[in-house]
């Protein structure tokens, strides 16, 4: 069974769980928010990637934050479910805002903790090189909507992870991100500290032949 959302299309991914900041000044927008907020009703956020939008998480308001005299607001916001736009209409009859028809994904937690366990050592891996280790628990319960934002990945690619819908495979989508940008990590690291040791004298150890 297919459901309407109003849409609120934005330039960015917003993965389920994460919290969204968001400023209104539009009109559209304005008249959006002010009807899910009598209605307690939730809206989407449809990611505008590569001029189409497609793919998109369902959003809710947590709280009014403020609420300027020209009609503006400041609002808190959770992001939900996945979901596929099926029709797209800008705007809505008697509206001022977009929606459409759409499909929520349906999303499997089910994992294998060997795979979970190599993303998780991966991502320790990442964060040491970083120097951001105590900023983020990590630990064998780490799932990936939660870390995404933090993984260096594209818009695309962020996207592209958006749209699976088991975490298994994401956590293999994780895991072949990881592998690739490691090793170029490491050795900008390595590059940096040859950069710092020029002009200071070296001690090498003999080589026994």
């Amino acid at each position: 069974m297919n459901d309407f959302l109003a849409l609120f299309p934005l330039n960015l991914v917003a993965f389920p769980g994460e919290e969204l900041n968001l400023h209104i000044f539009e009109d559209r927008y304005k008249q959006l928010i002010s009807e899910c907020l009598v209605n307690e009703s939730t809206f989407g956020v449809p990611s505008y990637v590569n001029t189409k939008i497609e793919y998109g998480t369902e959003v809710k308001i947590n709280k009014l934050v403020k609420k300027y005299e020209d009609g503006r607001m400041d609002i808190s916001t959770q992001a939900t479910r996945v979901f596929k736009v099926i029709s797209f209409n800008n705007p809505v009859h008697g509206k001022l805002y977009s929606g459409g028809t759409i499909a929520f994904l349906e999303n499997s937690n089910d994992d294998d903790f060997a795979i979970r366990l190599e993303m998780l050592n991966l991502l320790k891996e990442l964060f040491g090189i970083l120097n951001i280790s105590d900023k983020f628990e990590l630990n064998e319960t780490i799932s990936t909507f939660p870390i995404a934002h933090k993984l260096g990945l594209s818009l695309q690619e962020e996207y592209e992870l958006l749209k699976i819908p088991y975490e298994n495979d994401r956590q293999n989508f994780v895991i072949k991100h990881l592998k690739k940008i490691l090793p170029i990590l490491n050795e900008v690291e390595r590059t940096k500290h040859r950069i710092k040791l020029n002009g200071h004298f070296k001690n090498f150890d003999p080589l026994n032949f």
